[in-house]
């Protein structure tokens, strides 16, 4: 996993239902992010998150989008990836669960 210890790992939210998420998706990060994320798919904040400022990513990473996937269709809110880096997209691939990822 590539990082750039100078890019705090941040979720933000940038209006109407947009956020973002910057930084290192991963073991480390994961269990501050769910939180965040998850209240804001809840309030109607989030309904599109992108992923574009992502500078590394493993499995905890990709848990984390499956479960705020899950928290969105448990409420009945659409949740939509976009610029979802490639080192992400192959590992949904590898682990057979791209499909449950909607890609923007």
């Amino acid at each position: 996993m590539t990082a750039n210890p100078t890019q705090p790992t941040n979720f933000t939210l940038q209006g109407g239902e947009r956020a973002a998420v910057t930084g290192l998706l991963g073991f480390s990060t994961a269990g501050a992010l769910l939180p965040r994320g998850s209240d804001a798919i809840l309030a109607g904040k989030a309904a599109f998150i992108d992923l574009g400022g992502v500078t590394g990513s493993d499995s905890a990473g990709l848990g984390l989008l499956l479960e705020w996937l899950s928290v969105a269709r448990a409420a009945k809110k659409t949740l939509r990836y976009e610029n979802v880096p490639s080192q992400l997209q192959q590992l949904a691939r590898l682990s057979e669960v791209e499909e449950l990822l909607l890609w923007g």
